[in-house]
């Protein structure tokens, strides 16, 4: 079975979604791959570092609806393990953060790339739309931080992310996570762990009786 997950690394829902799939495929039977795919929630540029409670107020219509919201997806988070802190997360384009993980995924640590990369900016405040950063967070997982500098200061990387986000286009996905299987079938959102496994056990069903015809 194939995975590919549309994701954006500022997104909530993504890093619950991430988790989430991690729990369903535990125990699962049968050979799995799961494979990032580049999403931008938002490709704006970010000229300057703003904190993601000020971006996201003036984006979904003021302060107390923003902080409704924070509030919720953190209890969610939460009960799943992950700590969201809104009060030090920064807004960040995520281009390059994805070119990052493009970089990464070459040496076999994508997602471990994708997971330092979240905990960063949902927990440690860290801007990851600096390169001095993004470098930083790639040396702290084994690679090269004076490669990993060079690499975002080029245009490496940019076609892939490119890539990932014309495919998403052709595909339809308008929202993430979206869970792309063996390119027949996609489940949209961070969907409870045991709806996600209940879809991968009725796929891996699906394919079993294709396979037998």
């Amino acid at each position: 079975m194939n995975i590919e997950v549309w994701s954006d690394v500022v997104c909530p829902w993504c890093y619950i979604g991430k988790r989430r799939l991690e729990e369903a495929l535990d125990g699962f039977t049968g050979d799995v791959t799961v494979t990032f795919r580049a999403y931008q929630l938002d490709p704006s540029p970010v000229p300057q570092p703003v904190p993601t409670k000020q971006a996201l107020a003036q984006k979904f219509g003021g302060a107390q609806r923003a902080e409704q919201m924070f509030a919720h997806v953190t209890a969610i988070g939460a009960a799943g393990g992950l700590a969201l802190d809104f009060d030090r997360a920064i807004n960040a384009n995520t281009f390059d953060a994805h070119r990052l993980i493009a970089w990464a995924a070459g040496q076999d640590l994508q997602l471990m790339m994708i997971e330092t990369l979240q905990r960063a900016h949902f927990e440690q405040g860290v801007d990851i739309g600096n390169h001095a950063a993004l470098a930083r967070l790639a040396g702290s997982i084994g690679l090269d931080e004076e490669a990993a500098l060079a690499y975002l200061a080029s245009p490496a990387g940019t076609d892939a992310v490119n890539a990932d986000l014309l495919e998403a286009r052709e595909l339809g996905i308008t929202s993430v996570p979206t869970f792309v299987i063996d390119r027949k079938y996609a489940v949209q959102g961070a969907q409870e762990v045991a709806v996600l496994r209940q879809a991968l056990d009725e796929i891996a069903r699906r394919e079993a009786v294709d396979a037998a015809r």
